[in-house]
């Protein structure tokens, strides 16, 4: 509470020295405009150049500004009339002429005339205005923009009215504020000006006006003993009532409502008639621009005999706030099934990659070969992708070792994931080499999904444990790294183009020559790709890595790079073979 009230305290001396610097310059402003006999906005701009050409604050050369030595104007003659019509204004009012700059233009008004009741905010009366320039007497009205309106008024004919309006009078730098309401009109070669402060009630009334506009509220009376109703504005906006109309009677506030809330309606007003009882309910009615919500709380008012006189109606717009649950069911509905659907989707994927998969880590022995696979799929649902792996023995001898993913997530990842490993496990029997592989493989995905493009990357190669050879093709997938003698490098060879990019595609073999005790890392991008980090940076790590991690189990060489890259955590998929040479 004390940090609250310090706050406060604070926020005000900053206003009240901003007011005080304000009123300082208001002042200085029309003292200038009457010197110089130009507009006030003539004059500030006058006050900020000498300013800049003194170096000092703005507010000292304000202070400098001497009040100018009074002028005697030459008073028009003021007819009677003037002074008859002054009387019968019951608040301050004054008649005012036109004051002229050489040009012809108006720049002040002279006050020629003022009723008895006449009091500015600072305490001036009519003796202390009468015969005197208006930016002379009441600084304020060049700051708060009064003065400009009295001349739009002047030369146009059209009239003013501003209520309320929070108007700051400056006399000898001293602040006298006031909410007024003010009333301007031309009248023959003069200007008729009216104003009048506000009392506290007036200032409550306005403000609760003010509020039935910001909470779109309003408020209504039916008299059921003379027919009469009584509605605030608000009312008729919210009805879609022309004033001109008047407003609507009880009777008729059924034929408004739309059909499906009558009986809404019906049961509100037989509660009001027959049970005398106060009713809170919501409805909607047909508005000339569309269907409106109104909450409405209604209560009857007696006599002291118990027989209903009114009832009363305090009427609120809700539609904004029911479009907006309204919208916000929908976003949520939507989001529900979307989540439904990813979910199924997802059961769908895991079911489908568990019956591609089954083996997601453990230690294979193959002719020649101690081959290490590991399989994590993504954390998430969005992120669950096509990763998989091959290693296995095929009829002439040779190994099959192939890695690849899918491009995607999801569903859609893991049907072409079964396309690509089931396809090449069926074409892995005719003996073809790799690159041949790869071009039937990609034949196969463009011709099995001609409506849509999918793409998929891989590397597919035999290890021919006689001659301890590893053919191979890429069809854009990264690298292998070939761990010897402690180090690892990456393996060069031609990168060809994604499986399914193109209709008719060939690829290039390499043949690399491995040794006993050679550790042959494939893998997918989950292992090597990080968000914000490229993509040969994230290879370049597992090649570093791949230093510290050979060893005699290709399962704890496996653990070993991902752990030291962190991909064990990774939200993507993860899929690694390590084949060590015998």
């Amino acid at each position: 509470m004390n940090a609250a009230s310090a706050r406060v305290r604070e926020q005000l001396t900053v206003l009240r020295r901003h007011l005080r610097t304000q009123a300082i310059l208001d002042e200085a402003t029309a003292r200038l405009a009457t010197r110089l006999n130009i507009r006030p906005g003539e004059a500030a701009e006058q006050l900020a150049r000498m300013a800049r050409h003194s170096g000092l604050e703005l507010t000292e050369v304000a202070r400098g500004i001497e009040r100018p030595i009074e002028q005697e104007l030459e008073r028009p003659e003021v007819p009677e009339w003037v002074n008859g019509m002054l009387a019968g204004v019951h608040a301050s009012a004054l008649y005012l002429t036109p004051v002229q700059d050489d040009a012809g233009r108006i720049v002040d008004f002279l006050v020629v005339a003022a009723n008895e009741h006449a009091r500015t905010p600072a305490g001036r009366s009519a003796a202390d205005l009468t015969g005197c320039r208006l930016l002379t007497v009441s600084p304020g009205v060049g700051g708060s923009g009064l003065l400009d309106d009295y001349i739009a008024v002047y030369e146009s004919g059209e009239s003013l009215y501003r209520m309320p309006m929070e108007f700051v009078e400056a006399v000898d730098y001293r602040l006298w504020p006031a909410t007024l309401a003010v009333r301007a009109a031309r009248v023959d070669r003069g200007l008729l000006v009216s104003w009048r402060m506000l009392d506290d009630e007036e200032l409550l009334v306005s403000g609760w006006e003010r509020a039935q506009r910001l909470a779109e509220l309003g408020w209504g009376e039916w008299n059921l003993a003379t027919e009469r109703t009584l509605w605030t504005p608000q009312m008729y906006e919210m009805f879609g009532r022309d004033r001109a109309d008047g407003p609507m009677s009880l009777e008729e506030l059924p034929g408004v409502v739309v059909p499906e809330d009558l009986p809404v309606v019906d049961e509100q007003i037989r509660s009001l008639l027959e049970f005398r009882e106060a009713v809170e309910n919501e409805f909607r009615i047909q508005h000339r621009h569309g269907v409106r919500h109104l909450c409405v709380y209604s209560e009857p008012l007696l006599d002291p005999e118990g027989l209903l006189l009114k009832v009363r109606f305090l009427v609120q717009d809700v539609t904004k706030n029911r479009r907006r649950e309204r919208a916000l069911a929908v976003a949520h509905e939507r989001a529900t099934k979307e989540r439904e659907r990813a979910e199924q989707e997802h059961r769908v994927t895991v079911q489908l990659q568990n019956t591609i998969l089954p083996l997601r880590r453990g230690l294979i022995s193959l002719p020649g070969l101690a081959v290490g696979v590991r399989y994590l799929p993504g954390e998430e649902l969005t992120r669950l992708g096509g990763d998989w792996f091959k290693a296995r023995l095929i009829t002439d001898g040779r190994v099959l070792l192939a890695i690849g993913d899918a491009m995607g997530h999801g569903l859609t990842a893991a049907s072409i994931m079964l396309q690509m490993r089931s396809g090449l496990a069926g074409l892995a029997y005719t003996g073809a080499p790799a690159g041949q592989l790869a071009t039937w493989l990609n034949d196969l995905i463009v011709h099995s999904n001609e409506e849509v493009t999918v793409t998929g990357t891989a590397i597919i190669g035999h290890f021919d444990p006689e001659r301890r050879t590893f053919a191979w093709t890429s069809a854009g997938h990264p690298a292998p790294v070939l761990i010897r003698d402690g180090t690892g490098r990456l393996v060069e060879g031609p990168t060809g183009t994604l499986l399914g990019a193109f209709d008719a595609a060939e690829f290039d073999m390499t043949v690399t020559q491995l040794e006993p005790g050679d550790t042959l890392l494939m893998y997918t991008d989950g292992v090597v790709e990080r968000r914000g980090q490229d993509l040969d940076a994230g290879i370049a790590a597992l090649v570093h890595a791949s230093h510290s991690c050979v060893g005699d189990d290709p399962e704890q060489t496996i653990d070993c790079l991902l752990r030291r890259l962190g991909a064990d955590s990774s939200t993507d998929d993860v899929c690694v073979i390590a084949a060590r040479v015998l």
